[in-house]
């Protein structure tokens, strides 16, 4: 494939320049291949999330309304199955996760009375860096038709049954292993009645002081054949933000001019995610794609996103949107509903493998860089600074053409040091990012200069606020 000019240039005075210190520098830079990965993914059961739910498809509704007393019909009674079931996998690890349930009572336009809203979480506490915190989400209410409908059978298997399951089965492979950084396995409420649990969720990370460096929301993840019957599945969609929900008005003006449009926090958490996939999963694929959410949709990672938090939102490739928000029934021979047989479980696997690799890498990295800045105005050289990551070995710094999708170039730069000079790489011509990577070869989301792509949490807060 022929380089772009502007590229190829670089990339020739790069290599005059810089071939002796970089090659040297290269063979000391830790291998980032990771075996366990690889473990961990083929730990993975499709037995075990077609288990959780055919579970969950048996309490007949889930809608958020729905009856909360009864052990065997709505959304109560599956709440509590969602508690008892990290319980025993807690159990198993010797217990190894906490189990919070932060809730709400909450009012408002698909909530016309006073309803508390439950969020069921297992965390898994960091071995040597608590406060990081990775996350992974999916909602376990249902919904048909009409979303005020709580009474008729919603059994929500695929919106949003398979994310639960999938968070349940990252919380039975993970929790046999340790990691520096705090895993958090939520199971959210109330997202069909305007993405109450998300709320809850972001309120109690704020209170608690959690530094979230990803949420992986996981909403409609089981279905491999779309509505106009095409079959993917070897593709999922993984949707981030390209501007900070939370960005003032003096960042825009700067990411405005300097540019950042696509290297936000949970832009670049994207890339890492299809990185990944691309090392360690088998014939799967990441397809990022340039929203917050689907065209006039959303989910659960909004409400984090709002509050500050890097989030993405990890969907099926091929919707069938006939299997989504529907009653159940059959009308000119075709069937309606949101049934367990419209899940693939095999696809399923692969969207949770997805996920127990990112979190396993995630929090067994570095944390990302802080302080990222360049320099190179009027230069022929850039130069790119940050401050000193702990766990660090060394960082990458990454290079790109402006128009690239992914970092393509970088310089190992080992040890203490918290900058590096790229000569005759012109400032003008590309975008920048630094990775961290530890001693045995675990490597963070690259980080874009300032605050458009720093992965910094917001402060926390005194006190949770209600939810309206």
């Amino acid at each position: 494939m022929r380089l772009p000019l502007v590229l190829a240039t670089a990339l020739t005075a790069s290599s005059l320049l810089l071939a002796a210190p970089t090659q040297a520098a290269e063979a000391a830079a830790p291998s980032t291949d990771q075996p366990l990965l690889r473990t961990l993914a083929a730990e993975v059961d499709a037995k075990a999330l077609e288990s959780t739910i055919r579970s969950l498809v048996g309490f007949g509704t889930r809608h958020t309304l729905s009856e909360t007393k009864s052990e065997t019909r709505g959304i109560g009674a599956a709440r509590r199955w969602t508690q008892k079931r990290f319980e025993a996998i807690s159990k198993d690890c010797g217990g190894c996760l906490i189990i919070e349930t932060p809730s709400d009572v909450v009012t408002g336009r698909r909530v016309p009375n006073p309803t508390e809203v439950v969020n069921v979480l297992a965390i898994q506490k960091g071995t040597s860096d608590p406060d990081r915190v990775i996350l992974i989400a999916g909602h376990i209410d249902s919904r048909v038709t009409d979303v005020m409908d709580f009474t008729s059978d919603a059994p929500g298997a695929n919106d949003d049954a398979s994310g639960v399951a999938a968070v349940i089965e990252a919380a039975r492979v993970l929790s046999k292993h340790r990691f520096p950084a705090t895993l958090v396995f939520a199971v959210l409420s109330g997202e069909e009645q305007g993405l109450l649990g998300g709320k809850i969720l972001a309120n109690h990370a704020r209170a608690k002081g959690w530094k979230i460096e990803a949420d992986l929301n996981n909403d409609i993840i089981g279905n491999s054949r779309g509505q106009s019957g095409v079959m993917n599945n070897t593709q999922v969609r993984v949707f981030s933000e390209g501007t900070k929900a939370v960005e003032t008005p003096e960042q825009a003006n700067s990411r405005r001019y300097n540019g950042g449009e696509v290297d936000s926090p949970s832009r670049n958490l994207a890339r890492y995610l299809d990185g990944l996939a691309d090392r360690y999963l088998n014939n799967f694929d990441v397809v990022m794609v340039y929203r917050t959410d689907r065209y006039g949709r959303g989910g659960d990672q909004v409400p984090l996103l709002e509050a500050g938090y890097p989030a993405v939102r990890v969907t099926e490739a091929a919707e069938n949107y006939d299997r989504q928000h529907q009653n159940l029934r059959t009308e000119n021979g075709k069937a309606y509903g949101d049934v367990i047989e419209g899940v693939d479980f095999a696809y399923l696997s692969q969207v949770t493998r997805l996920n127990v690799v990112a979190m396993a890498s995630l929090a067994s990295a570095p944390p990302p860089p802080s302080g990222v800045k360049i320099e190179g105005a009027v230069s022929p050289d850039t130069k790119v600074s940050w401050a000193a990551t702990p766990r660090a070995a060394g960082h990458r710094v990454w290079w790109r053409v402006t128009t690239d999708p992914q970092w393509r170039l970088n310089r190992w730069v080992a040890g203490p040091a918290t900058n590096a000079t790229l000569k005759d790489v012109v400032i003008d011509d590309f975008f920048f990012g630094v990775s961290a990577i530890s001693p045995d070869g675990w490597e963070s989301p690259t980080v874009f200069p300032g605050a458009a792509g720093s992965f910094e949490s917001p402060p926390p807060v005194a006190a949770t606020p209600p939810v309206k």
